[in-house]
């Protein structure tokens, strides 16, 4: 456990029980087998309407690790979630590079990691979820964009693309965090996890 000054940090700084890595690596395993099922749809959306189609889901990809931090609620969770969940995507494969699957997961990590330490880990409600959902997208955008040759589209179809992707971030990652999270404390199954004992409104 690592030692901190202060009654509230104390609380703050605690070591991963096993079942915390369990939760982790369970959700980053769910999350390689939905990019499976997501990258045919994704093809699909491109063809249909092209990039700013295909950034409606993009909140999908983000949601396991932003996930197990709601639940867990101890720092370093998105760290070694994301991290475990670039790890089995490399070794499944991936239709966008191995490289893809771990410079996402470092700047989806940097960004959650950063937005609760900045409220001290007391802020688990609706819009602080939503707004680290969505801050989750830029970083990984710019160097999506030059990876994947975005630059092509054009300075407002990018900008376009943007706004639909970090508002995809806001929907379909943080507030569908905060329903699947609330829903599943509500049903008793994470009674041994931080969520069950501090469910906000």
């Amino acid at each position: 456990m690592v030692q901190v000054k202060g009654a509230s940090s104390n609380k703050v700084f605690q070591r991963f029980t096993t079942l915390d890595i369990v939760l982790m690596a369970m959700l980053a395993a769910a999350n390689a087998v939905l990019t499976v099922f997501l990258s045919p749809l994704n093809q699909a959306l491109n063809g249909l309407g092209g990039p700013i189609l295909t950034s409606t889901i993009t909140g999908l990809y983000m949601i396991y690790g932003l996930l197990a931090y709601y639940i867990i609620r101890k720092p370093g969770t998105a760290l070694i979630t994301y991290g475990i969940g670039a790890v089995v995507q490399a070794f499944m494969g991936t239709a966008y590079g191995i490289l893809s699957c771990f410079v996402a997961a470092a700047c989806y990590l940097v960004i959650v990691e950063g937005a609760f330490a900045l409220v001290r880990y007391k802020k688990w409600s609706w819009p602080m979820l939503m707004v680290t959902g969505g801050a989750m997208v830029p970083v990984w955008f710019f160097f999506a964009a030059q990876m994947f040759g975005y630059t092509k589209w054009g300075m407002d179809v990018l900008l376009i693309a943007l706004v639909v992707r970090v508002l995809s971030g806001m929907i379909l990652c943080g507030l569908l965090v905060k329903l699947l999270g609330d829903a599943l404390a509500g049903s008793g199954l994470l009674r041994r996890f931080a969520a069950s004992r501090r469910m906000e409104a």
